[in-house]
């Protein structure tokens, strides 16, 4: 019986550490799934036009300066579905925003 005992605690050890790991990973790929896109902890627009007719926009996104940027950012969605970085200085650019809101 002492034999079956210390036989027993040489592997559980192992099989303690096997099963931390195993728990370990499981734990980091559930978080994973839930972690933002790296693309948002960084400024997104690295280029902007002054400007794009309203008539191709569908939809505007304006993201507030942040931890993941100093700058306002104005990135539109167009008909086409390309996405387009306005300066949001510009005043062509401030009429659209003023558009879209009171739309």
């Amino acid at each position: 019986m002492a034999r079956a005992a210390t036989a027993a605690a040489t592997r559980s050890p192992s099989l303690l550490r096997a099963a931390l790991l195993l728990l370990l990973l499981a734990a980091s790929c559930r978080r994973a799934a839930g972690a933002p896109v790296a693309t948002e902890l960084r400024c997104q627009c690295l280029q902007t036009l002054q400007g794009i007719h309203y008539k191709n926009i569908q939809s505007v996104k304006v993201t507030p300066p942040g931890p993941h940027c100093g700058q306002t950012e104005v990135i539109v969605t167009l008909k086409n579905g390309q996405e387009v970085c306005l300066n949001p200085e510009a005043p062509m650019v401030k009429k659209i925003i003023d558009k879209m809101l009171n739309k």
